[in-house]
Parts: C-alpha cells; sequence; structure tokens
C-alpha cells in the first residue's frame, strides 16, 4: 500500500516556496506598515536581509529534511516551522485583528503558512513515530521568539532588533 500522498519530503521542499509567496505578498507594504506601529523604523534593507537570512536557513532545513528523516532532525526543522510559519502567522492575523485592516502578509499567513504548518506538526509526528501534541509542542515552543518579538510591535510599538 502505498503511503501518504502528503509526506515531509513534499513538505520540506515547499517550504522554501511558501516563505517566497508569502515574503511576495508581505514585500510591498510591510517597511510602511511596520514604521508606522514601531519606532525606531525599519529601512528595506533591513527587511530583505532578515528575510534573505530566513530563506536560506528555509533552503537549509528543507534540504536537510528531503534528504534524510531522522527524528532529531525533523524536531529541530520542527522548531524552525513552528518560528517562521505558525508564530509568523499568529502575528498577521493579530495584527490584522488589533489594527482592524489588511497587515501585510496576513492572507498568506492565513491561506499558507497555518495550513503549512499543520501538515508539517502531522507528516512529522507520522514519519517519526511521535505523538501529535509533542511534535506540536516543539513547533509552538519554537515559535516564543516571534510570539515574543509580534507582542512587541503590535501591543508596545516596539521591537527586539
Amino acid at each position: 500500500m502505498a503511503g501518504p500522498w502528503i509526506t515531509l519530503r513534499r513538505l520540506a521542499i515547499a517550504l522554501p516556496l511558501v516563505f517566497a509567496v508569502h515574503v511576495a505578498e508581505e514585500g510591498p507594504g510591510f517597511v510602511a506598515w511596520f514604521n508606522a506601529h514601531v519606532e525606531p523604523d525599519i529601512t528595506a534593507r533591513t527587511f530583505w536581509g532578515v528575510n534573505a537570512t530566513a530563506f536560506v536557513i528555509t533552503l537549509i532545513v528543507a534540504v536537510l529534511v528531503a534528504a534524510a528523516r531522522e527524528r532529531a532532525l525533523v524536531l529541530v526543522a520542527s522548531v524552525w516551522v513552528g518560528f517562521l510559519m505558525l508564530a509568523n502567522a499568529v502575528f498577521h492575523v493579530v495584527a490584522a485583528i488589533v489594527d482592524g485592516a489588511y497587515a501585510p502578509g496576513v492572507v498568506t499567513a492565513v491561506l499558507l503558512y497555518l495550513p503549512m504548518s499543520g501538515l508539517w506538526i502531522t507528516a512529522a509526528a507520522r514519519e517519526v513515530a511521535l505523538p501529535v501534541a509533542a511534535v506540536a509542542a516543539v513547533a509552538v515552543l519554537g515559535g516564543i521568539p516571534m510570539y515574543l518579538h509580534g507582542y512587541k510591535i503590535v501591543f508596545e510599538g516596539s521591537r527586539f532588533f
């Protein structure tokens, strides 16, 4: 019997594409949105530099997981997915709710990041024989820095970096 269609390998290969689509939505308006909320301002160069670094890390995670799915590697990758996608999606959704308006990146956060996070957690648990709750906990805990940073942005008008 063939395995499920949604495999960790396929999800890993999709990670950089999902990230790139999110940044493409976010890019045109995020710096202005951010600067309207936070002091001190960021520059477009800062925005693109942070995202280029995150893209490289995402590529590395994708290649490693696509090549070998050892439990420890999958859990580390789940930390990254929790930080980059799950927590970032929560940030965008909360920001849009608090603003009562579009927050650049919220559409792909809801349509891509949240589903990818759920699919990742489920596939990771299945493929490394761990409870879904354990992998979900790893992903949620991995997002703590982003949750804190997002809180500072949305509710305090400040930032960590």
